[in-house]
């Protein structure tokens, strides 16, 4: 199929409208999107763009999620924005923290339905991982959230909220006096959208999201602190170059069309040789200084000398970093983890090429936080390991 077949993807995503009395949430709102829902509702024309300034700082600097807090705006004006609008984020219904100090969260969206959120502390910086769906519709046959079936995407309120809820929890939104940026705290530093669900498939949502993640008035995050995963929506790239402008990554994982079917199943529709010519653009459309090529390690599968050599080789011509990922098992998982020695002489081979080939360390592996592990607890779909290993084309053990 080529780069340039449409995409069809039949699923829903819930109206900005609560059912609560019918008030609109303010997160997740464009400046545009927030400045018409004023007006709507009542605010003069004239003043709209100064009162989406006050609004923007005290939801998204401040964290503030009660109209009666915001003293600058008049008493009339805040029983106004209360009767028509709310400020609500997703509900963590639990956080395990790991013996690392990783946090996972069970977050609880519209629906009743539930994604997982994971929150990595490192010594220069804190990573947090969010979802774009609840489930996956792309069955990669190592990642547990690929044996969850999709349910919907996730609104653009939904994916900022959180990156709020998570500041919520770590306590990091400024005190009176702080700055924004770099100049407020920054415990959560970096997002990777690398959680539940393909990215590209909920574009928009993703987009305006992260939009107002990187808005410098609120959270105020750098677009070289975000970085989008896809396993390869080929005509969504560019977009994502041209649009928002973070770093991407691509989950690769296999260096033959033949593997990757098994293993990335959307690379049916976008094969290699597709993914990689578009990627070739992407840096110079984005202005972004290097891909990052997710590999996963998976013993007697993808581990050989000769597919890194064969990596090395596909990439050549693209900026380009390989993170070597220990394969995080899970129950049922039809792989095993390859041995440390040869995760080792694989890196060897990537960086002898010039390429930087960092192994990352598994996180949270003791609270199935880790890469590759995420799937919340009400959405399960209850496959045994035969059937996993069945979709991933392999013979189950004796």
């Amino acid at each position: 199929m080529t780069a340039s077949a449409p995409i069809t993807q039949d699923v829903l995503t819930i109206p900005r409208k609560l059912p609560e009395g019918g008030k609109t949430n303010l997160v997740g709102l464009t400046r545009d999107q927030m400045r018409a829902a004023l007006i709507a509702a009542g605010t003069p024309e004239k003043q709209a763009k100064m009162r989406v300034n006050q609004i923007w700082q005290w939801v998204y600097h401040w964290g503030s999620r009660d109209f009666a807090a915001m003293t600058n705006l008049a008493k009339d004006y805040r029983a106004l924005l209360a009767e028509n609008f709310v400020i609500e984020v997703p509900e963590m219904v639990s956080k395990q923290v790991s013996a690392d100090g990783t946090r996972k969260y069970l977050v609880r969206i519209a629906g009743g339905h539930e994604v997982e959120v994971v929150y990595i502390p490192e010594e220069d910086r804190g990573t947090l991982c969010i979802s774009s769906q609840v489930g996956c519709t792309l069955t990669c046959s190592f990642c547990h959230t690929g044996t969850q079936k999709l349910v919907r995407n996730l609104t653009a309120a939904e994916i900022v909220g959180q990156v709020m809820m998570a500041r919520d929890d770590l306590g990091e939104w400024p005190e009176p006096g702080q700055g924004t940026g770099e100049n407020g705290p920054r415990l959560l530093s970096n997002i990777v959208l690398m959680g539940m669900g393909e990215p590209l498939y909920n574009f928009d949502n993703v987009r305006d999201a992260m939009k107002i993640v990187m808005d410098g008035e609120g959270i105020a995050l750098s677009r070289r602190r975000i970085t989008l995963s896809t396993s390869g929506v080929v005509p969504e790239i560019a977009k994502t170059a041209e649009e928002i402008g973070c770093l991407l990554a691509i989950s690769f994982h296999a260096t033959t069309d033949e593997v990757r079917d098994k293993l990335v199943p959307i690379n049916k529709r976008w094969n290699i040789e597709t993914l990689l010519a578009e990627l070739r653009e992407y840096p110079r459309l984005s202005n972004s200084e290097r891909i990052t090529f997710e590999y996963v390690m998976l013993k007697d599968v993808n581990d050989t000398d000769a597919d890194a050599r064969r990596l090395v080789k596909l990439i050549q011509g693209i900026p380009a970093k390989i993170n070597l990922i220990p394969f995080n098992e899970w129950p049922g998982a039809p792989y095993k983890r390859s041995d440390w020695s040869r995760i080792e002489k694989f890196a060897d081979i990537i960086y002898k090429a010039g390429y930087a080939s960092p192994i990352r360390t598994p996180r949270g592996e003791d609270i199935m936080a880790a890469c590759g592990q995420l799937k919340s607890a009400t959405e399960r779909a209850r496959k045994s390991r035969a059937q996993i290993e069945a979709e991933a084309g392999l013979t189950p053990e004796a």
